[in-house]
């Protein structure tokens, strides 16, 4: 399929999933979009912010550069206005020194073993950015790169659409790849996160988001509440790479079915919870059907009473703990980022999936389109 007609197809497929997209009607529903200039990169490119409010004062503000959550403003049980995202105040610290906080991840997020995988007989390497593997697309990222953005006005949501076009060899993976990633909050306190993408060459894609959640808005994550609705995981190696088998959850430190503080079995002497510092850690969902939007995990902190509900077609979910932060060095408002002071719900296909026959395939032929939905759902409790 000719690059061209490729890139149509996937327009009409997304076009699909916009419902309306520019219904002014949305202006008379309390919703409103805003947007300036974040920053400049070293190049001289102009980032810009967009802030989307909805008429129950939940607010979300997103970034061209890296496809990025900066905020996210979601009423406490008092309607206070809380920010449940760790992250910057200015775009040099999401450009020199970010783990990825708030930003869009491909084309392949999480691991890839020894950066190395095989294709229709080929084999492809890839940065080795963590350790031995490939983490998160390699060492530039798409949440490393300019995105297109058009602003997203619906009947009950407001949002952007942000397109990149990751070219062939990029980061060392096969093919033209057009990525379509449209987020949105709508008046139900709900963010959603469509993503779609085309190729003109097999190759292998696995996107996802990467916030970093505190439902507190500070402090320690480790007495906020998650349930993560998966019977099993993937156990890893030392480096991190699934061993290709799956799991169970029940009677060790991953059985998170039922509510409990993320804290309680962190500290368990289990030797996954010592490879990966803590959590961090691929979670095989329980789907009747692949492909259909599913509720996979709910968090709640006790201190602000807000909730999260996290739904998703993907089959797969990273639960990582904030491991890796250490407080050396400062998010908003000059606080450290401090140890295990967030917590992430990345979700996804599996990692090493390239390598790892017995797992869902992240494939993708031309003529095809990748396509997928994650929603995260606020409230209080």
């Amino acid at each position: 399929m000719k690059y061209g007609i490729w890139i149509a197809v996937l327009l009409v497929v997304f076009s699909c999933r916009q419902q309306g997209e520019q219904n002014e009607s949305a202006m008379d529903k309390g919703f409103k979009l805003d947007m300036h200039t974040f920053g400049k990169l070293s190049d001289g490119q102009v980032v810009t912010q967009y802030i989307i409010t909805n008429p129950e004062g939940m607010q979300m503000r997103l970034l061209d550069y890296g496809c990025l959550m900066t905020n996210l403003f979601v009423p406490d049980r008092n309607g206070k206005p809380v920010d449940v995202l760790m992250g910057f105040d200015s775009l040099a610290d999401y450009v020199e020194k970010s783990p990825y906080f708030g930003a869009v991840i491909g084309r392949y997020g999480n691991r890839i073993a020894n950066g190395k995988f095989e294709l229709d007989g080929s084999t492809y390497s890839l940065p080795q950015n963590n350790g031995p593997n490939t983490l998160h697309g390699g060492i530039k990222g798409f949440d490393k790169v300019m995105w297109q953005a058009s602003p997203v006005i619906d009947s009950n949501e407001y949002g952007v659409v942000f397109t990149y076009t990751s070219v062939d060899g990029e980061e060392g993976f096969p093919g033209n790849m057009n990525a379509h990633i449209r987020i949105t909050l709508n008046a139900q306190n709900e963010v959603t996160l469509d993503y779609t993408a085309v190729t003109d060459k097999p190759t292998v894609v696995n996107l996802t988001q990467h916030n970093y959640y505190n439902l507190a808005g500070e402090g320690s994550c480790l007495d906020q509440e998650l349930a993560i609705f998966a019977d099993q995981f993937t156990p890893v190696d030392s480096t991190l790479i699934p061993l290709g088998q799956l799991a169970p959850v029940d009677k060790t430190p991953f059985d998170f079915r039922t509510a409990k503080p993320i804290g309680k079995d962190i500290s368990t002497d289990d030797m996954q919870l010592k490879y990966g510092l803590g959590y961090d850690h691929n979670f095989v969902l329980n789907k009747a059907e692949a492909g259909i939007l599913t509720l996979a995990a709910e968090a709640y902190a006790p201190k602000t009473g807000i909730t999260m509900d996290v739904l998703t077609e993907e089959p797969g979910i990273q639960f990582y703990s904030g491991n890796f932060l250490d407080g050396s060095f400062n998010g908003k408002n000059g606080a450290p980022c401090i140890y295990r002071g967030a917590f992430c719900l990345e979700t996804q296909h599996f990692p090493d999936s390239p390598n790892q026959p017995s797992f869902p395939s992240t494939r993708l032929n031309p003529g095809d389109v990748y396509q997928t939905r994650t929603v995260y759902r606020f409230g209080i409790k």
